[in-house]
């Protein structure tokens, strides 16, 4: 929510005020723009937020082996946070001020996704992750809230409870945060001995014996598998982009839907694809505990269904003239897409478990496949200079489908859920005192384990 509340609320600040007759409302400080140039400061204030984003992906990986968990994620939300409150000021300010504000929030989310995969690892059995994963679809619903609600609230009190709103939110999930969670499960005060016993049973041997390894950033970018994942999530990425950010565009020129319905129907797809995501990671997880495949064909088969259904059904979508045929395809697309956290992106836990080691590989990765986040609307721009040509939007869509579909098959040739020799490597003629306190400590607790399990 804090990441998309400015896509609608910049409207109102800009043109609630300075270039209209209203100039008692409060508005973006624009300085000595003029109106010509006004569309292009929108667009660095939107894109700021992105630029920084990308940046601090390896940044979040290398902190997080630091600092653990619980720090780099709780206080990059706070500061992501405290931002939010601060950005109805600094539009008073000057319009830099946003813009700096934005900047700021953009790295300090940048440093989440690698922070939230470090922790996985030590906390949730192989069986139950596709599962767990699912639980990172809460930037869909967190999407899926904005559009309706930016719009009401603009509407009804203005556009500065927008920022009010999603920053108290942002501090108040902060206090719960430093309240219920903890990097990994022995650290937890409050966790029955049962639970704990169970997760060391199941999270697998590598990850308690190599807490300490350093993180083997040489190997990293040599790794095919870890590439197979980039790439093809790169085309996930760009095609799901079509649909958060072009997708508006497309529905209010082509479609000719007001504000309202586009909103909402905007919003749905997302919220819809939160539920499609618990779904297809309960399935991966049944068809891992009932032995039906092996773990990287159930990795590949979801992230086809990630990328081989949405990039063909776009394609499709330029020569439908039927409506409601049209959202239906629309929707479906949006909700298939959803698929890959039972795909490549659980794969990451999968060949890197180690704690440190899963959050520098999901930093490489989103390096990479962020740049999407950019390239998908400025393709968009380059391709539909009419945003009312239908023709325009057809081979936006096919070249979005074709990035989709290409992609995958990389990942289909190299992508692996084996775990990477890589991730085990101990210091060179040294025995961690973790590996030591496992194999003396641990082997008798496990022992017990299995007999109660």
């Amino acid at each position: 929510m804090m990441r998309n509340d400015m896509n609608f609320a910049l409207v109102a600040m800009v043109s609630m005020g300075n270039y209209t007759k209203d100039h008692n409302s409060t508005t973006l400080n624009m300085g000595q723009a003029s109106e010509d140039q006004a569309s292009l400061i929108k667009s660095v204030i939107i894109s700021s937020f992105y630029w920084c984003y990308v940046l601090s992906q390896v940044v979040g990986g290398i902190a997080t082996q630091s600092f653990g968990t619980k720090c780099v994620f709780g206080w990059s939300q706070l500061a992501t946070a405290c931002c939010s409150l601060l950005i109805p000021l600094g539009a008073e300010f000057h319009y830099a001020v946003v813009i700096i504000l934005r900047s700021i929030q953009g790295f300090a989310s940048g440093l989440t996704w690698p922070a939230m995969y470090a922790i996985v690892g030590f906390w949730i059995p192989i069986t139950e992750r596709s599962r767990f994963m699912s639980s990172f679809q809460g930037f869909s619903i967190g999407i899926g809230l904005t559009y309706p609600l930016c719009g009401f609230i603009i509407t009804s009190l203005g556009w500065q409870l927008v920022f009010y709103t999603t920053g108290l939110l942002g501090v108040g999930w902060c206090i719960l945060w430093y309240l219920l969670a903890f990097n990994t499960p022995q650290e937890h005060p409050r966790i029955t001995q049962a639970e704990l016993n169970y997760i060391q049973l199941n999270v697998g041997e590598e990850v308690l014996r190599s807490v300490s390894i350093k993180v083997p950033w040489a190997h990293i970018f040599k790794s095919l598998p870890v590439w197979a994942i980039a790439i093809t999530t790169f085309g996930r990425i760009f095609v799901h982009y079509v649909f958060i950010v072009s997708g508006p565009t497309f529905m209010s020129n082509i479609l000719k839907f007001k504000f309202g319905t586009n909103g909402i129907l905007s919003g749905m797809p997302f919220l819809c694809s939160y539920i499609s995501s618990v779904l297809f990671c309960y399935i991966a997880d049944k068809l891992l505990l009932s032995k039906v495949m092996h773990l990287t064909n159930v990795r590949k088969i979801f992230t086809a269904l990630s990328q081989i259904v949405p990039g063909s059904l776009i394609l499709c979508i330029g020569y439908i003239d039927n409506i409601t045929v049209l959202l239906i395809i629309w929707f479906v697309a949006v909700t298939f897409i959803t698929a890959s956290y039972a795909g490549a992106m659980a794969n990451i836990i999968d060949i890197a478990p180690n704690y440190g080691h899963s959050g520098a590989v999901l930093a490489f990765c989103q390096t990479i496949h962020m740049s999407a986040s950019f390239l998908s609307p400025m393709t968009a721009g380059f391709l539909v200079t009419q945003e009312d040509s239908i023709d325009e939007w057809r081979i936006f869509f096919i070249v979005s489908g074709m990035i989709s579909v290409m992609t995958y098959i990389f990942y289909q040739i190299f992508g692996t859920a084996k775990i990477q020799y890589w991730n085990v490597i101990p210091p060179k003629n040294v025995k961690t005192a973790e590996e030591n306190m496992f194999n003396n400590e641990n082997k008798d607790l496990i022992s017990k384990s299995k007999l109660e399990y």
